[in-house]
């Protein structure tokens, strides 16, 4: 059914955590990018914050780290509260950081990649 054009359109509230002077993170997908979610942020006072050019390769990590979240932990259990659900998913996320060794890291773990001191080079 469409609306008349003479018929008013109103928007809804806005969600109380997106109201005053703050600004919304986006990655520039393309339904965040449309006209209609796009318009409506600069209406309710809310700054639009479009990533740089590379910030394509941070959500590519972001993306795969979700995926393995949901794939080894979270789609294996069924947890009785949310509090099960946090504590589990936090030993996942520790097993994966200090454990789980990844083929982008040349199969160290993420601990050992990025905490394994760097060799000191001595000026002559």
């Amino acid at each position: 059914m469409n609306k008349s054009d003479n018929e008013q359109t109103t928007s809804p509230e806005p969600h109380a955590g997106l109201q005053g002077e703050g600004g919304l993170g986006r990655d520039q997908g393309s339904h965040f990018t449309r006209g209609g979610f796009a318009g409506l942020l600069p209406e309710q006072g809310i700054a639009i914050s479009m990533d740089g050019r590379s910030a394509w390769r941070d959500n590519v990590f972001v993306e795969r780290l979700w995926r393995s979240v949901k794939y080894e932990e979270v789609y294996l259990h069924a947890y009785d509260t949310v509090s099960d659900a946090r504590t589990s998913i936090g030993r996942y996320l520790g097993f994966y950081n200090s454990r789980r060794p990844h083929s982008s890291l040349g199969r160290q773990t993420p601990d050992q990649a990025y905490f394994t001191s760097m060799p000191h080079t001595v000026a002559a």
